[in-house]
């Protein structure tokens, strides 16, 4: 299984967009956290007027929660990293080329798993170096606990989500322009308006269960944390609950990428 992965790195090492997004990624999710850190997003004015309200989330452990809201947002860069190398290889006719080389289909599909196996860990391991290193500049001394190792693991599952549904749809559309529109529209509008309606039109919170929302409840803004803290407002919905959820997502993007893959001309 590992030569499908070397496969993936020899065909992605030498492209440009590869090294764009992921730089991309590496580089503004620091550089966004320092600004916050720093004052960026300020109550009641700017420079040295206002309350630099979110300082205090750089430190342990809410440093990990925070990092990770933040990652969920620039993780967008490598879901369209992955739209873009799946959907090439059916522009291009590399896949056919695989199959002609001796490939299975299924082997072509799990070389494209593996890919968002690799990435959701390289960057799970940059989130936990970030985190441990804005945690270290904020709060003077480093701290680690069970809690903190479970923040990671979710960083992970949250990476594994977002680019799981990245891979699937580049499956489903196969075309890059059209895909990344969708993956776009439904992270950033659909899922928000359905979240809201399920929630208001149910009065329920399962709304939230919804794909990128469930992942995206296991890291959440620690704003929103102090706040129901201090509205003695309990989650209705257990971290459990988000966990399976965003397991069962990750599971559903496999299979139903892997049945369509197997259907469908090459």
């Amino acid at each position: 299984m590992g030569s499908l992965l070397a496969i993936e790195w020899l065909k992605i090492k030498r492209y440009r967009t590869f090294w764009v997004l992921v730089g991309l990624f590496a580089l503004l999710l620091p550089l966004w956290n320092y600004s916050v850190a720093n004052g960026f997003l300020k109550l009641g004015g700017s420079g040295k007027n206002g309350m630099n309200f979110l300082n205090t989330a750089y430190s342990f452990p809410e440093v990990w929660s925070n990092v990770g809201f933040w990652g969920s947002i620039f993780i967008l860069f490598l879901a369209i990293l992955v739209i873009i190398v799946t959907t090439n290889e059916n522009a291009y006719r590399t896949n056919r080329q695989n199959v002609i080389d001796g490939w299975k289909r299924i082997e072509f599909y799990h070389a494209k798993v593996q890919l968002v196996v690799a990435l959701s860990v390289l960057v799970t391991v940059y989130y936990a170096i970030l985190s441990i290193v804005f945690g270290i500049a904020n709060s003077g001394s480093f701290s680690f606990s069970i809690t903190d190792l479970r923040s990671i693991s979710y960083f992970f599952l949250l990476s594994l989500d977002y680019l799981g549904l990245a891979l699937f749809l580049s499956i489903w559309v196969r075309r890059s322009g059209l895909a990344i529109g969708l993956f776009l529209l439904y992270s950033m509008i659909i899922e928000n308006i359905a979240r809201g309606m399920i929630n208001h039109y149910f009065d329920t919170p399962y709304g939230n269960l919804l794909p990128l929302q469930a992942s995206d409840e296991l890291l959440p803004f620690p704003l929103m944390m102090m706040t129901k803290a201090l509205l003695n407002q309990v989650d209705k919905i257990a971290n459990t609950t988000y966990l399976i959820a965003t397991l069962c997502w990750c599971g559903v993007y496999y299979v139903a990428g892997r049945a369509l893959l197997l259907r469908k001309d090459w």
